[in-house]
């Protein structure tokens, strides 16, 4: 697999332009990095994914997980973005001609951004087959009523992917059967039916919930058939966890790495910290599952770009690549002692950024009952 090696120098040449004073200043007012997005935007790293006759760069989801993992490496965040990458393949996969030929060159060119993507919602969560929001077909346009949660970057989004029922749950119905996506413009929606309100957490990721009131899209904007979006948004999820992975991994190298000097720098009682065994073996042992994650990253990609279906790589990539990001952030903080809760040091804020995906885009408990079931043929436990 190529190594990108290029492309990691561009990408870390550009981040040290935003170091942690960028990000600080913004973390403390829950405020959008948009200098740093746009910068991405213009360099062409958000639109790798898209084909070159769309104005994109054509390149396989390895240089998309090369980027975002430098990206994290440098001490940056892409979850303010990563979305247009794995969100703009279900436009692609099932988009109509005319849909892509209006939307992609645009998302290429950064004159639109669709970073917000609706479908977890407070009453279902991950069980998408019980969502509620509902997309009835009147004439020319589906009205829209309903609500969404944790739909991130929504207040900074020029388009959303709106997953909702188009046909109601009967007796015998697959329970995902019925749902349909539509592209809806947020630009022309916001105060005509939709309206966004922004949720306070742990992290600065610029989630929000989003409300439906009666609100109209045109019927032109449905991706793909009707009533089988469950299936185009199910294809994206292996893109999403692979780059999401990819994310973890470059935490995980940006937690060692600040461990590694420090534990080399810092002397108490007359000699380095690291020279003492109870220091060192946490760093090395986060090392080891960073790479080992590494690998499990780069076997999940050799499979989808080699057109196959690698759902159980790109969900243990993600758990492996997550659980060694989040072992590397205790690893650091342990041994910066109390510099490690300093703001001035990032590891707080990092750290808290890599918590996330423990839980996000799905949880450690999901993937493990999707390995039981679908790997080890155990009975179904949900």
């Amino acid at each position: 697999m190529e190594a990108y090696t290029d492309i990691r120098e561009a990408v870390a040449k550009l981040c040290a332009g935003f170091p942690g004073a960028y990000w600080r200043a913004l973390d403390r007012e829950m405020a959008y990095p948009t200098a740093f997005v746009n910068a991405l935007t213009e360099s062409g790293y958000l639109s790798v994914l898209i084909p070159e006759a769309y104005g994109g760069s054509g390149l396989p989801l390895s240089a998309a997980a090369a980027i975002l993992e430098e990206v994290q490496r440098a001490g940056c965040n892409g979850g303010a973005c990563h979305a247009q990458m794995y969100t703009m393949g279900t436009l692609l996969r099932h988009g109509s001609e005319a849909q892509k030929a209006e939307y992609l060159p645009a998302l290429a060119e950064g004159r639109l951004r669709l970073q917000a993507f609706g479908v977890t919602e407070p009453t279902s969560g991950t069980d998408t087959g019980s969502l509620k929001t509902t997309a009835r077909l009147e004439g020319d346009h589906y009205v829209v009523n309903g609500q969404k949660i944790w739909t991130s970057r929504a207040e900074h989004s020029d388009l959303m992917l709106l997953l909702a029922r188009t046909s109601p749950r009967t007796e015998g119905m697959k329970r995902t059967d019925g749902l349909s996506v539509l592209l809806v413009d947020m630009r022309e929606a916001r105060g005509n039916g939709l309206t966004i309100r922004p949720i306070r957490t742990m992290m600065n990721h610029a989630t929000t919930e989003v409300f439906f009131d009666n609100l109209r899209v045109p019927a032109q904007n449905l991706i793909g058939a009707e009533g089988k979006g469950f299936r185009y948004i199910l294809s994206g999820m292996n893109a999403e966890r692979i780059l999401i992975a990819a994310e973890c991994i470059g935490d995980a190298k940006w937690f060692i790495e600040r461990a590694r000097i420090y534990a080399g720098e810092r002397s108490v009682f007359g000699r380095p910290i690291g020279a003492n065994q109870g220091v060192q073996f946490p760093i090395a042992k986060a090392y080891a599952n960073m790479r080992a994650a590494e690998l499990m990253v780069r076997e999940a990609l050799a499979l989808y770009e080699g057109g196959a279906n690698p759902g159980a790589e790109a969900n243990m990539a993600k758990m492996l690549a997550a659980d060694a990001s989040f072992e590397a952030a205790n690893a650091c903080i342990q041994t910066h002692g109390g510099f490690g809760f300093a703001e001035e040091y990032d590891i707080e804020r990092k750290f808290r950024e890599t918590r996330l995906y423990q839980v996000a885009p799905i949880s450690t408990n999901l993937i493990l009952a999707y390995l039981s079931e679908h790997v080890l043929g155990l009975p179904r436990s949900y």
